[in-house]
């Protein structure tokens, strides 16, 4: 019984993670394709990493202005 409750939130784990990186809404059965969303995925959070280090850089956190 154990075994099978774990099975469950694994599974419910998959899904969410698949949600939240977009692949349930496209077609990503393909390498192809799994590969053009993955790379944008990767463009996408590079980009939010750079304006997020800029802006930290620009307003330090403990600094009041």
């Amino acid at each position: 019984m154990r075994v099978a409750g774990r099975r469950w939130t694994v599974e419910e784990t998959f899904q969410s993670g698949k949600c939240l990186a977009g692949l349930d809404e496209h077609q990503v059965r393909g390498w192809t394709s799994w590969h053009r969303w993955v790379t944008l995925a990767m463009l996408a959070h590079a980009f939010l990493t750079v304006v997020r280090a800029d802006e930290h850089a620009r307003h330090p956190r403990g600094r009041t202005s």
